[in-house]
């Protein structure tokens, strides 16, 4: 069988283009002989299918094995250091009240920052920071009557401990005998308040006790962090206030009081495995605290042997942590953390690079106002009454 014969042009069927008018413009050529025509060309974008839903937007399982700073770590350089304020003392008549949430927004945390309330409150951490500057822990100092009721309620909290052991259970985070520890805590707080109180302001106990009920984790969660550190401070700013802690008792706040509150913590978060509360993860400064590092970088500024290098020098730790908070906690984080520092605690190692203290210090002050004062998650917490004011 024989192919068929070639056809030529001339061959084929013979067709007609309506003849282009002046108001309709030439869009197109013909398929065919290549003829201008006024068909629009077909469109080049993919015709849309309605009953087809768009791929998903590509989530990857778990976050790329990558060290990345946070965000706004150059906006927390160029922020000026806090300074330390002179706190105001109350004087009646008193209008003491439960105090209660007000911060839900990032909008509520601008507002907070703007107050006179914010300021004087860090200006107080400030205080107590340069009270302890270049101390140590075992350093003698003034111990008011005030302080040692603090440190004998402390150190019947941390015997409470002792009395309810943890039970034996499968989870790893969380031991529910903590929840009787913080119910025994509930229970006794007011009785506790009224033992510190002068009789003209035992009435404020109702607004300084759940301050000082949230300043050792939740019952709940059965966690802790910065936020519950950050009450504890507030109840002190609260004693501060009324005149029951005074400025020349701040060295004792912090090397006694402070160091007290640190060690119960720490016994807690060891016996009843609390999990920590709003964790930053590796990029954190830390699981669960944030002040000791401001008030121990305070007590190593113009130390004539330890630099922030020191860190890294086991032998200091193990001799110097019982008397300086900083080398303190790197000493615990070590002990409960396995593996490379440079790896479970990766900003702690960058800040060790820092020239001096002072530097170290102002860079903790400056990163507690933006990364503990500055946060929703963890102010939306905090509670606001007349000691304290919105």
């Amino acid at each position: 069988m024989e192919p068929p014969p070639l056809r030529s042009p001339q061959d084929e069927s013979p067709h007609t283009h309506s003849n282009p008018s002046t108001s309709i413009p030439i869009t197109g050529t013909c398929c065919k002989c290549g003829g201008t025509t006024t068909y629009a060309p077909p469109s080049q974008s993919p015709p849309s299918w309605p009953d087809l839903s768009s791929p998903p937007t590509y989530r990857p399982i778990r976050a790329p094995a990558l060290n990345l700073p946070p965000n706004n770590t150059q906006a927390i350089i160029l922020t000026p250091v806090p300074q330390s304020q002179q706190v105001p003392t109350i004087c009646p008549p008193f209008h003491f009240q439960i105090p209660s949430k007000k911060i839900s927004s990032p909008d509520d945390i601008r507002m907070f920052h703007d107050s006179p309330t914010s300021k004087n409150f860090l200006g107080f951490i400030v205080a107590l920071s340069e009270s302890i500057r270049g101390r140590k822990i075992s350093d003698p100092c003034h111990e008011s009557l005030s302080v040692s009721k603090i440190v004998y309620i402390i150190e019947n909290l941390t015997l409470w401990v002792d009395q309810i052991p943890p039970v034996q259970q499968s989870s790893r985070y969380g031991n529910i005998s903590y929840r009787t520890w913080h119910e025994r805590l509930t229970e006794n707080a007011e009785s506790l308040m009224l033992q510190l109180l002068p009789d003209d302001l035992k009435t404020s106990a109702g607004e300084i006790v759940p301050y000082f009920t949230d300043s050792f984790g939740n019952s709940s969660r059965i966690d802790y962090g910065t936020g519950h550190e950050t009450n504890f401070a507030a109840w002190l700013y609260c004693l501060a206030r009324m005149g029951i802690i005074k400025e020349e008792d701040y060295q004792a706040v912090v090397a006694r009081v402070f160091v007290k509150y640190l060690d119960l913590m720490r016994k807690l978060q060891l016996i009843y495995c609390l999990e920590p509360a709003g964790s930053h993860g590796v990029w954190g400064l830390d699981d669960y605290h944030f002040l000791p590092f401001i008030f121990g970088s305070s007590q190593l500024i113009d130390h004539k042997y330890m630099k922030p290098k020191s860190i890294h020098n086991d032998d200091i730790l193990e001799n110097f942590s019982s008397e300086y908070m900083y080398l303190s906690c790197i000493g615990f984080i070590k002990k409960v953390k396995k593996g490379s520092f440079a790896e479970h605690s990766p900003l702690l190692d960058d800040i060790s690079a820092v020239p001096n203290w002072k530097k170290v210090n102002g860079g903790m002050l400056k990163m507690y106002k933006a990364e503990v004062l500055g946060k929703v998650p963890i102010m939306q917490h905090f509670l606001f009454g007349w000691l304290i004011k919105w």
